[in-house]
């Protein structure tokens, strides 16, 4: 799924997810910023590369990229970015993470669920022939053949989605507000 689609999903977890429908402005941020940090992480070693490469060209051609469409790089780039991607789209990473901040705080931090909720999403999302979610690795690179999200039919439908979301959770808070 796109990163403008993963936070507005995830901004409405949130929002859904708090009494009241009105999340603390903190815990709103950090959930979204959660939810779209997997593919800012793994779009780092290719906007290092396309700076200095002075190509925001093929930094656009690398994000908007169909499977067999992506720019050439440098095989360090395209390495770091697939571990990387790797990495932020795992379940056992994302695991971790939780349990270490869970284990620290000793008690669960509900933005983490923003993370969950981008993996949970793109292991439907992503085709096996692009940027399939790893969601065993390590232990696997296997990830679900899902619906490729970048297809103009599915964007369609994502969108109508989330604008019949967000509807509808204005008017839950409108409704809790009024009372």
């Amino acid at each position: 799924m796109d990163i403008l689609a993963h936070g507005l999903w995830a901004g409405a977890a949130a929002v859904a997810l708090t009494p009241g429908y009105r999340p603390q402005r903190s815990v709103w941020v950090w959930f979204v910023g959660l939810s779209v940090l997997p593919d800012l992480v793994h779009m780092l070693p290719v906007t290092g590369w396309a700076v200095f490469a002075l190509s925001s060209a093929d930094w656009w051609q690398y994000a908007m990229a169909s499977p067999g469409q992506e720019p050439n790089m440098p095989e360090t780039v395209r390495l770091w970015a697939h571990h990387l991607h790797c990495v932020m789209h795992s379940a056992l990473s994302a695991s971790v993470v939780t349990a270490l901040v869970w284990w620290l705080r000793g008690a669960f931090w509900l933005p983490l669920l923003g993370w969950w909720l981008h993996i949970a999403v793109d292991v439907f999302t992503h085709s096996a022939e692009f940027f399939p979610s790893p969601v065993l690795y390590p232990i696997t690179y296997w990830g679900f053949d899902g619906m490729a999200w970048n297809r103009p039919g599915f964007m369609i439908v994502n969108y109508l989605a989330l604008a019949l979301v967000w509807l509808g959770l204005y008017r839950l808070a409108w409704r809790s507000r009024a009372k």
